[in-house]
């Protein structure tokens, strides 16, 4: 295997899955387009509705779906996104409000009013993943996609925040890291696969992803263009 470091940068994913792990290696070209250059799989039985139930098992799956990715793609990886999901993974809307600097919303004030609109009580055993915008309001007038370079005093937002139970995630790092490698960051499994597989305009006009796996159906709602609601059917193609 080669371990001469490749010139492209390079992202892995790994989906830990009911009855499959899957691991995917991918380089990034220099416009910014991801082209897959190895993908490996290997059957699971730790894990049950996305919530590891069986530590070993699941980090044997994960190194043997590494290996095999690794072996595809003639590189050597360390850090790997990781897909969440399962029945743990619950959402909630939040509102946050800020006065707006120099009468011209920028960036900044884009970022201190999503921190403003999760500085909401989280239970202290789950960890918030994503906080989704909605929609934002300046001066009272709602509808706004994208604030950047209007004028007014006063900037709101509607966010969508995803949170996950902290006992899961420490299992499934505990896994990942047993298995090798570091984890990169985190993403709710159906936010994901909608990047992949939904356009814009299906996003504008609403539709729900309904992503079956083996042990459970996980759903994301979208309502003008934006994630207005997850949830999870604990139902899948094992049953």
């Amino acid at each position: 295997m080669s371990s001469q470091k490749p010139k492209a940068p390079v992202l892995a994913g790994l989906d830990l899955g009911s009855t499959t792990v899957k691991f995917i290696i991918s380089t990034v070209s220099p416009d910014g387009k991801i082209e897959i250059s190895g993908m490996g799989r290997a059957p699971n039985m730790g894990v049950k509705q996305g919530v590891v139930v069986n530590i070993e098992a699941t980090t044997d799956s994960i190194r043997r779906a590494k290996e095999e990715a690794e072996l595809m793609a003639g590189v050597q990886v360390q850090d790997v996104w990781v897909g969440v999901a399962g029945p743990h993974i619950k959402s909630f809307d939040s509102k946050g409000m800020v006065a707006i600097k120099n009468n011209e919303v920028t960036q900044a004030d884009i970022e201190r009013v999503l921190e403003a609109a999760k500085a909401v009580a989280v239970p202290g055993d789950r960890r918030v993943l994503h906080v989704l915008p909605r929609e934002y309001k300046v001066d009272g007038q709602d509808g706004i996609t994208d604030p950047i370079g209007m004028s007014g005093v006063r900037l709101e937002a509607s966010v969508h925040i995803v949170t996950a139970a902290q006992a899961a995630l420490n299992n499934t790092m505990k896994c990942i890291h047993r298995a090798g490698l570091k984890v990169a960051g985190m993403v709710l499994d159906t936010l994901a696969t909608s990047h992949a597989i939904l356009s814009e305009d299906e996003k504008n006009l609403g539709v729900c992803l309904a992503d079956m796996g083996g042990g459970s159906t996980d759903l994301l709602y979208f309502v003008n263009g934006s994630v207005a609601h997850t949830s999870v059917i604990p139902v899948g193609g094992s049953h």
